[in-house]
């Protein structure tokens, strides 16, 4: 696992599929998904690498029902106390009371999906709080819950506007570019969710896959979120 600054108060702890990342408000902390079911020590670790205490790790955020984002949330909950929070609508697959539907493929995300379905399922996890669109998460000074259908039902966005930050979850991707996020199960819903993210206008965007983006963050997401829908109204 790697450990990446991303702003003082925000690291990214990159797994060889997806990542997570770490906010602290002094020695409160966050984290914005979890990582696989192998990924809880090596946060543990991350988190000491960076002088700080797991067991200040007050909430545990799930932007989405997909195993390689809360595959360890529930151990490192356990270990430390802390919260899970997940929208409702992905709540009952999280805790194992339901199947996630599959994503609608397009020819070319199949060699995609083959490499993702490698990542080991995550045991049944508990939801402490069902989150809507616009709950407040009691952390960065006013963080908030966008609801981002499309990836899958209760897909989220964590938006700080205080520090204008954004967490796409896998709504939104950076590969060579920003661009629609894989493996949608809606993927005209999850264009108007890309959309509504970018209007948002961040400064710095931290996707669920992709390195993080903080300069002219704003600008590219817009840009992509108006050719990616141009390419869903020629497709669709």
């Amino acid at each position: 696992m790697d450990t990446v600054e991303v702003l003082p108060r925000l690291h990214m702890f990159r797994f060889p599929i997806g990542q997570a990342y770490l906010w602290r408000d002094g020695a409160d902390l966050t984290l914005i998904d979890a990582g696989d079911i192998n990924a809880a020590s090596a946060i543990e670790d991350g988190v000491r690498s960076l002088g700080l205490d797991p067991g200040h790790i007050s909430r545990i955020v799930v932007t989405h029902g997909h195993c390689d984002h809360y595959g360890a949330a529930q151990e490192l909950a356990d270990r430390h106390g802390a919260e899970i929070l997940a929208h409702r609508l992905d709540a009952a697959v999280i805790r194992g009371e339901e199947e996630i539907a599959d994503p609608l493929l397009l020819d070319w995300e199949l060699p995609l999906w083959e490499h993702a379905r490698t990542v080991p399922p995550a045991p049944p996890t508990r939801v402490d709080r069902e989150l809507s669109d616009g709950d407040e998460l009691g952390f960065g000074q006013g963080a908030r819950v966008v609801h981002s259908p499309g990836h899958t039902p209760g897909s989220i966005g964590i938006h700080l506007p205080h520090h204008g930050v954004l967490f796409t979850g896998d709504c939104v991707a950076r590969a060579d570019r920003v661009m629609l996020g894989v493996f949608n199960i809606d993927r005209e819903q999850a264009v108007a969710s890309f959309r509504r993210l970018a209007a948002l206008e961040p400064a710095t965007v931290c996707f669920g896959h992709g390195d993080p983006l903080t300069t002219d963050a704003a600008a590219a997401m817009l840009a992509s979120a108006d050719r990616d829908s141009g390419l869903q109204i020629e497709h669709g």
